[in-house]
């Protein structure tokens, strides 16, 4: 089992019954890891960007045909959200070829201008776009909508839309489909499952539990850092002999067996910040941080050889009711430095066709603006880069932008997702070495089999 680190255990124990009760029904559905695990001879790591607020996929990238354009103009053109000023606010054209459709078309679009460093990416075809997905607990359409069948609980919370997207379902709860595709490999290493951002579960397995870190991956322990270094190292020998006795309470016990965890990790979270700093520039950001403490863990972990991580870090800010204008131009921008300086980060270990990294959000924005910004919508664009992405290419198509038409639920330019989570995790999951069986089976609970495309062919 991976270790806790020290600031995320007294979470942890709040939810221990809670999560005995969330395993019996995981048992049920078939998402306890099977007794066979996956072996694996090579290294590869996922890493979720979570875009925490709804990012309006809308202004992220914009579809430049006639037919688009002029629905675009008559509906936001006025709100200076995107295109009242195009030469300003957007990056040049972008013909991407459709790949997972029957019939393969050509669509140019352009990226928001505050994203030259992914733009560039996409044009070198190391970053592939997905449109238009969302939560769905199957083919949903806008009659579906309509009648209120099949839909996912609480389409428009927040919270419940972020749960929904890192548990991967609309319907399982207690862990998240990063923290299960680590689960068929069997029991994780230290620091194989890691969020720099307080309240993820996408990294929490069934089997094996995720390591809460602080952006710059620094910890330390008060009272053990004096001199001499030999009674400082006295002290924590007894503080962990203290520990590891065995109790009558089971609470307790197992209350220490998580402080001891996170008394052992740290040595592992000091090694990697001191012996594996990588030479690439990182914005000064908070997302750069939490990105340049995943590339520093990463490199300490390839090193050693086979083996399999998932991390997750998070960019705020994206939930733009007003003064979406200014607010999504910072936020995209932090984005796309971020993300791109990481890319250059794997390329400097020699990991960039081993790692992968992958935008997430709780759902888009209405396609219809209110004063200044937009409310909560459904399905949105995302983003994957890496060398072992099929890149320079848009998987799905744009939907239509008429206000009450076919792809619109609610008539304020709502998008019914083309594209499911658990499409979306099974092609992630199928690159980092999991079969299409055992992910319908053991990390999608049986719901990605109720998709007929379950590979949606951007990682090649």
């Amino acid at each position: 089992m991976s270790k806790h680190a020290i600031n995320s255990s007294r979470r942890h124990w709040m939810g221990v019954g809670a999560r005995a009760t969330v395993l019996s029904g995981l048992a049920g559905m078939g998402l306890l890891p099977g007794v066979s695990h996956a072996a694996v001879s090579d290294y590869k790591a996922l890493v979720c960007v979570y875009l925490y607020g709804g990012n309006d996929g809308n202004n992220m990238i914009v579809p430049l045909d006639d037919a688009h354009q002029a629905q675009y103009r008559q509906t936001r053109g006025s709100t200076s959200i995107a295109l009242s000023q195009s030469n300003n606010t957007l990056l040049g054209t972008r013909s991407a070829l459709l790949r997972s459709t029957a019939n393969p078309v050509q669509q140019s679009f352009a990226f928001h201008s505050a994203m030259p460093e992914l733009d560039a990416l996409f044009a070198d075809g190391k970053l592939a776009l997905l449109l238009n997905a969302g939560s769905l607990q199957g083919p949903t359409s806008k009659a579906d909508y309509l009648d209120g069948n099949n839909l996912p609980p609480q389409l428009f919370s927040h919270s419940d839309q972020q749960l929904q997207m890192q548990a991967g379902s609309p319907t399982v709860g207690g862990s998240g489909w990063g923290g299960r595709l680590l689960d068929h490999f069997g029991v994780g290493g230290d620091l194989d499952a890691v969020t720099t951002y307080n309240g993820s579960i996408f990294v929490e397995g069934v089997a094996n539990h995720g390591n809460l870190l602080p952006s710059t991956g620094l910890l330390s322990m008060s009272g053990f850092n004096f001199w001499p270094t030999e009674a400082a190292a006295a002290r924590r020998a007894a503080l962990q002999r203290i520990l590891r006795a065995e109790r009558g309470n089971l609470v307790a016990n197992a209350a220490n067996r998580a402080l001891l965890s996170g008394v052992e990790l740290l040595d592992d979270i000091q090694a990697a910040s001191e012996n594996n700093a990588v030479q690439t520039v990182f914005p000064s950001s908070d997302l750069g941080r939490q990105l340049k403490t995943v590339a520093q863990l990463i490199k300490r972990r390839a090193a050693q050889g086979p083996g399999r991580q998932v991390y997750f870090v998070a960019q705020t800010g994206f939930d733009t009711h007003g003064g979406q204008n200014w607010q999504q131009n910072d936020c995209l921008s932090k984005v796309s430095v971020a993300m791109a300086a990481f890319y250059r980060a794997t390329r400097e270990i020699g990991v960039a066709s081993n790692v992968t990294s992958f935008t997430l959000s709780e759902f888009g924005r209405s396609f219809q603006p209110n004063s200044g910004g937009t409310d909560h919508g459904w399905g949105s664009h995302h983003m994957i880069l890496g060398d072992a992405v099929s890149g320079g290419a848009l998987y799905g198509r744009f939907p239509d932008f008429t206000l009450g038409g076919p792809d619109d639920a609610t008539g304020r330019g709502v998008w019914v997702p083309q594209f499911s989570i658990q499409q979306y995790g099974a092609t992630l999951g199928k690159w980092f070495g999991i079969d299409t069986a055992q992910l319908d089976t053991h990390v999608f609970g049986g719901e990605l089999s109720r998709f007929s495309l379950r590979d949606l062919g951007f990682m090649g």
